[in-house]
């Protein structure tokens, strides 16, 4: 007898050819059948009307710390997806010299919500083995948290006796499971990283076959320079690349995303095993401190609170012609959201523009005093702005290789994560991507848009056995409809479940119901090696 039997639906099943009406069993977790099956399930669930794709995998998050707290990913399993990818753009909750590290590197870090019982990476991973998670978790190790893990707040380059740890740590976190190693190169302390220093990490991925992910150092006036470090590191260190989020920002020339596509199209042409991804929406998000000039933000939260509060270093800080979002330097303060404040809840959802006006100060000096405000919690103030270019997305969307991403973190309305938020979209991304560029747009088809969702992350991720609908499969399975499937996250509510999905199986326990969430959790961490 199977255990699951999904009817009357059409499968999608993640390969980009053309639906077709199949019943799917399954059994242990696994498809075991699909076709007109005649036998018996303990569970049928219906689909009539409906489309049957795998599950949908996520290759770029940030919840390595709200996984921890709460596993249940209710933000993505609401929106069909089975398996998230962790530790990107450099940050990750492992490896760590102390506790204080993790609660300073962890993004979505909450003070108290989880016992901090690890240090290096395969304790991590470890720890999120013993919780129940309503998601699969692969994740990377980000080389800001190994260099943390060397140098600390230390404000230059590793020396070599520093790289040959940071280079121990690398392998020995690919030993506990990672899947891959990120770089974050816009921000401190990637972008202390000199190329030379990123090929030798990145030939550690290389040579035990995992990804090299990369946030790249610039993606505005100087994108070229940023997209070309990143193909000629995978060059010269012979790795796998996905570089993330690769829409330009404001500030880069109207012809900077058919001119990174270029790009990549000819290191291909040279060998270089090369991909991306993209957010599916215009608005950008990062952490308020990244604003900062690097200087500002050597010796941690002490010492930055101390920098703010010295007028002449403030206005210094004020002068800086290279901020990370030049809608700063352009004063576009109308086009920047407050999306994350513990001290000043009430002003989230409000722009810079608006908050400058309600407090009768500069918006530039707004942002400032609610860093200080933030105290502790500095690091996780989080701000959003519109800042891509829909034409771009739609453009990279054109692009065979090109997957769907979140860039944000599993969340929950309720409990320790209630107040949190990742992006604008992070209630739902998928839905969005499947509403807005495949059925409205029509940018992709609904198969290669479940594709992009699918089989092609879990292929570049390098999982062989998911993201497709096929016997043997692991059994990550998403029902949704098609015409209905819809995102309605908004600046003024951003926390709100996606609709349209009908049944979602991770590892063939059924997560998803008739469009309510069940208490099955039966996500597993997926280990490299």
């Amino acid at each position: 007898m199977l255990d699951v039997m999904i009817t009357g639906g059409r499968i999608a099943d993640g390969s980009g050819q053309p639906t077709y009406a199949a019943d799917v069993g399954v059994k242990n977790g696994r498809i075991v059948e699909i076709g007109a099956i005649e036998g018996y399930a303990e569970v049928t669930l219906q689909a009539d009307g409906l489309v049957v794709s795998p599950g949908f995998v996520d290759l770029h998050t940030h919840s390595d710390f709200t996984l921890a707290a709460n596993g249940r990913a209710e933000s993505q399993v609401h929106q069909g997806v089975t398996t998230e990818v962790v530790g990107q753009c450099g940050v990750s909750c492992a490896p760590a010299r102390n506790r204080a590290d993790i609660a300073l590197m962890a993004p979505g870090y909450t003070d108290g919500a989880v016992d901090l019982d690890w240090l290096s990476f395969g304790d991590y991973l470890d720890h999120l083995d013993r919780l129940p998670l309503g998601v699969n978790v692969a994740a990377f190790v980000g080389h800001g948290t190994i260099h943390r893990a060397v140098l600390g707040d230390a404000l230059r380059p590793a020396d070599e006796d520093e790289m040959d740890q940071m280079v121990a740590l690398l392998e020995d976190s690919i030993d506990g499971g990672a899947y891959g190693f990120s770089t974050g190169l816009e921000y401190w302390p990637g972008s202390l990283a000199t190329p030379d220093q990123l090929a030798d990490m990145a030939k550690i991925a290389a040579r035990r076959n995992v990804l090299y992910a990369t946030h790249v150092r610039n993606r505005d006036l100087f994108y070229d320079l940023g997209f070309g470090e990143a193909l000629a590191t995978a060059r010269a260190a012979g790795a796998r690349l996905q570089i993330s989020h690769i829409q330009p920002k404001f500030g880069a020339p109207d012809y900077a995303m058919p001119h990174a596509i270029e790009m990549c199209e000819q290191a291909r042409r040279h060998g270089v095993d090369v991909a991306f991804d993209v957010i599916p929406h215009d608005w950008s998000h990062t952490r308020v401190l990244a604003i900062l000039p690097q200087w500002a933000q050597e010796g941690g939260v002490a010492a930055v609170s101390d920098r703010l509060n010295d007028e002449a270093i403030r206005n210094r800080i004020k002068r800086n012609p290279r901020p990370m979002w030049r809608l700063v330097s352009a004063g576009k303060w109308d086009r920047i959201v407050l999306m994350h404040s513990e001290a000043n809840a009430d002003l989230v959802g409000l722009t810079f523009e608006e908050i400058g006006r309600k407090r009768g100060t500069d918006p530039y000096d707004a942002a400032m005093d609610l860093l200080q405000e933030e105290g502790d919690n500095m690091s996780h103030l989080m701000w959003t702005s519109q800042s891509f270019s829909e034409a771009d997305i739609q453009l990279a969307l054109e692009q065979p290789d090109c997957a769907v991403i979140s860039d944000t973190l599993a969340l929950a309305p309720y409990g320790c994560l209630k107040h949190h938020i990742g992006s604008l979209s992070g209630y739902g991304w998928a839905a969005r991507f499947l509403q807005h560029y495949v059925r409205d747009q029509r940018v992709l088809t609904l198969e290669e848009g479940i594709r992009r969702l699918t089989a092609l992350p879990a292929a570049r991720l390098g999982v062989s056995d998911r993201g497709r609908i096929e016997t043997g499969a692991c059994a990550d399975i998403t029902v949704f409809d098609a015409e209905a499937i819809a995102s309605h996250c908004d600046v003024a509510n951003p926390r709100r479940y996606a609709t349209g999905i009908a049944h979602v199986l991770v590892n063939g326990g059924i997560a998803m119901r008739d469009g309510t969430r069940t208490e099955v959790d039966s996500g597993r961490v997926l280990r490299s090696h």
